[in-house]
């Protein structure tokens, strides 16, 4: 039997057809990798059924998945910032974002029920240049803890955000003490300030009006932090613990009040409005 021989007949096999999937029918879990259906998901609360990974939400869906049904009513819609500094490209990146999102700036305000229970809400959208702090989201919270203190209505504010805003300078950072001054006058009426931070919640909205709640409640594997942990250690040369910045991290060290499942944010609110209101 001869060790080589010459093939005479090549044959092709035929690639099967790739079917097409319509975009957005399936996710991918960050965390875990499960590829997920779309409408099980939004079922889920954007929740992970197999490793319980929180996705980013939107400021409606976090409205939606909030209040009660039919209870919002929005402060300042149209209330918006130009360019202090004329930072190069800023008000085309303004624009871009507003058509691509349908925001006009990072954060929504107004007014609302949870469990019948009216309160004043902020909920920042991370979409919106990362969910960052300039002059425009820095007046709309100080608003609406304004508008919190006239009502004498607890104020509740769903932070995710990648800090101040770099393009609007010292102007993003002077929203850091107009906030702060906001919610000291809040706490001076007796008036309650619930703070839920989400992932990410970093920088300079982390420094002020992220952790300045009366209570402080985080969403499971949030980070949280002023600085990320890439660049600390970078600084430091030294390895960060496990879980360093994470929402289980800072609850451990008591900096948090509590870490709150999506899943029963709703019905933790609701008691503690009821608590405040008794």
């Amino acid at each position: 039997m001869p060790l080589f021989f010459k093939k005479t007949r090549y044959v092709t096999l035929r690639p099967e057809e790739k079917r097409e999937l319509p975009e957005g029918l399936w996710v991918k879990c960050p965390q875990c990798g499960e590829i997920l259906y779309h409408k099980d998901i939004a079922k889920n609360l954007k929740v992970c059924q197999k490793c319980n990974y929180h996705f980013r939400l939107t400021a409606q869906e976090r409205l939606q998945f909030t209040l009660d049904e039919g209870s919002f009513k929005e402060f300042d819609r149209d209330l918006v910032a130009d360019n202090p500094l004329d930072f190069p490209g800023y008000e085309e990146k303004l624009a871009a974002t507003r058509e691509a999102t349908g925001l006009m700036e990072a954060i929504v305000t107004g007014e609302g029920t949870i469990g019948g229970y009216p309160v004043v809400i902020g909920v920042l959208d991370s979409r919106f240049i990362m969910g960052s702090m300039g002059a425009a989201v820095g007046e709309k919270l100080a608003r609406a803890a304004e508008a919190a203190l006239a009502r004498r209505l607890p104020l509740l504010v769903f932070v995710a955000s990648g800090g101040a805003r770099m393009q609007e300078g010292v102007v993003s950072l002077m929203q850091m003490a107009k906030t702060a001054a906001a919610l000291e006058a809040l706490g001076r009426a007796g008036i309650p300030y619930i703070s839920v931070l989400t992932d990410p919640t970093t920088g300079g909205v982390a420094a002020s009006f992220g952790m300045l709640g009366d209570v402080i409640l985080a969403e499971p594997g949030a980070l949280i932090g002023f600085t990320g942990p890439r660049v600390i250690e970078q600084t430091i040369r030294q390895k960060l613990p496990e879980g360093f910045q994470r929402a289980e991290f800072l609850l451990e060290r008591g900096m948090l009040d509590m870490v709150v499942h999506r899943k029963q944010m709703r019905s933790v609110l609701t008691r503690l409005l009821r608590w405040y209101k008794s």
